[in-house]
């Protein structure tokens, strides 16, 4: 079976692809990518390690493709092609529970456009509390159970003035997404959905729960 290359239609897409393959990397070794291509369009979906949220990155092909695979992050990251703006894709492999668990296609509405200073701030008051809180802890304290309770009891606050909750800040700005502090950062809804979404990639978050049981469909790849 020959091997798909995917050839991107806008300067300095392979490079933003490898980075965020990269960042996936360091929380997860084994992670998993799913990719959907369609009218002109390759979406990137991931699970950030231990976050409870959906990561996307879509980029415009140069050529039509249909594509629906799931794949290792470490071995697509290995065929991303930087001068040729491209990226062969590797062998399936058996994916994650929610790589079958998307949100849906269509019906998402803009709910607003956050400030982006806000936004940034938030999510360094998130690492700073975490670091901060940590450091208070006894040497015998600082167990597995504790520091990842003391992330849930953070991460599940809600952004001010949103029900988004600070786990999904915290991810985009791991992941990068909220590198320019000029950027837009709009937020979009739908049913139990919440997504957070900037000119680098998105994170969508499912409120009152986390991925676990969370409605099949699939969602669009219209570029962010």
């Amino acid at each position: 079976m020959t091997v798909p290359r995917l050839v991107f239609a806008d300067p300095g897409e392979a490079a933003g692809l490898a980075a965020f393959l990269g960042r996936l990397l360091r929380w997860e070794k084994g992670a998993a990518v799913r990719l959907q291509a369609g009218d002109g369009v390759l979406g990137v979906f991931a699970r950030p390690a231990r976050f409870e949220v959906l990561a996307v990155l879509t980029a415009r092909l140069l050529e039509t493709a249909e594509l629906d695979t799931t794949v290792s992050a470490g071995e697509l990251l290995e065929r991303v092609d930087e001068p040729h703006e491209s990226v062969r894709v590797p062998a399936a492999v058996t994916g994650p529970s929610w790589a079958g668990l998307l949100p849906p296609r269509g019906g998402w509405r803009q709910e607003g456009e956050l400030p982006p200073g806000d936004v940034r701030e938030a999510a360094a008051g998130v690492v700073a509390e975490f670091r901060e809180r940590t450091d208070r802890l006894a040497a015998e304290e600082r167990t597995r159970d504790a520091l990842d309770g003391l992330a849930e009891e953070i991460w599940q606050r809600r952004l001010h003035g949103t029900d988004l909750p600070l786990r999904a800040v915290h991810a985009a700005h791991a992941l990068g997404f909220l590198r320019d502090a000029a950027a837009p950062v709009g937020l979009y809804g739908t049913g139990p959905w919440l997504r957070l979404r900037t000119a680098y990639g998105s994170v969508i978050a499912r409120t009152g729960g986390g991925l676990q049981g969370a409605a099949g469909g699939g969602l669009g790849v219209t570029p962010v």
